[in-house]
């Protein structure tokens, strides 16, 4: 069991995000929100993220002889999952197809490659910031779109089909609180295992996870669907309004005749 020592390390972790992290929150909040009723927008977020989490899986193999490997815990790996959800959405050849990552996605990866030549330990703070959130925040956004379905009164098909691109966040029987605290232990052994300045730059670059996150998050387009939103309250509102304007002015010239 961990002690409350070994703790200290991701308190530190999370102490130092914690303003970056609120704007992270708030960003997802505002562009992934409107995902919950758009399976476009969803999609595209797989999409984005999808390279990144197959890039650090990757790096996790070629890496495994370091000490990198301790946060490779049982059942976590993604790559898979973000796969199946992407053929549900974009259909079994999307891969094949004239495909490239945009550019805020390629900066990411890069960025990435960069660390695993210069220092491959800070790498840690991506693969945990990373997997705690789908741990973590993850779920809440897989609950909210599973009640956004169920309160557009769907029929059952339709939520079955919305179910099937949810692999991503769907971790089968692994309880996860066994992931996170098997997370939080790896990531404080690391730690305990570095230096002074490494431990310094890990929680540094703690900071950037949220930064290179916001940057890929940003990318994603939600004005068309911000317009159709816009566009379907006109329709509703604009008309019910001359009803009643109009409906308003005949009581009127009716109760002046």
């Amino acid at each position: 069991m961990a002690t409350e020592g070994k703790l200290e390390f991701t308190k530190q972790m999370r102490k130092a995000t914690r303003e970056i992290h609120d704007i992270s929150d708030a960003l997802v909040n505002a562009k992934l929100g409107i995902a919950m009723s758009d399976n476009s927008i969803w999609a595209e977020g797989l999409l984005c993220f999808y390279e990144i989490f197959k890039f650090l899986e990757q790096a996790l193999d070629r890496l495994s002889h370091t000490l990198l490997s301790e946060l490779d815990i049982k059942g976590m790996r993604r790559t898979k999952a973000f796969e199946e959800d992407l053929h549900f959405y974009y259909g079994a050849q999307w891969l094949e197809n004239i495909y490239q990552p945009n550019g805020a996605v390629t900066a990411y990866l890069e960025y990435l490659a960069c660390l695993e030549k210069e220092n491959p330990y800070m790498l840690a703070a991506y693969i945990y910031h990373l997997f705690m959130g789908l741990f973590s925040g993850g779920q809440i956004l897989r609950k909210k779109r599973s009640l956004e379905a169920s309160l557009k009164f769907q029929s059952s098909t339709i939520i079955s089909s919305q179910q099937q691109g949810e692999s991503v966040t769907d971790f089968g029987d692994i309880p996860l609180f066994k992931l996170k605290k098997q997370m939080v232990e790896a990531m404080e052994h690391i730690a305990e295992q570095l230096g002074e300045e490494d431990r310094w730059k890990l929680i540094e670059e703690s900071k950037n996870v949220f930064r290179m996150n916001n940057k890929m998050i940003r990318t994603i387009n939600t004005n068309r669907i911000v317009l159709k939103k816009f566009c379907n309250f006109a329709l509703i509102v604009v008309p019910t309004v001359a009803a009643i304007y109009f409906g308003y002015k005949m009581i009127s010239n009716i109760s002046n005749s």
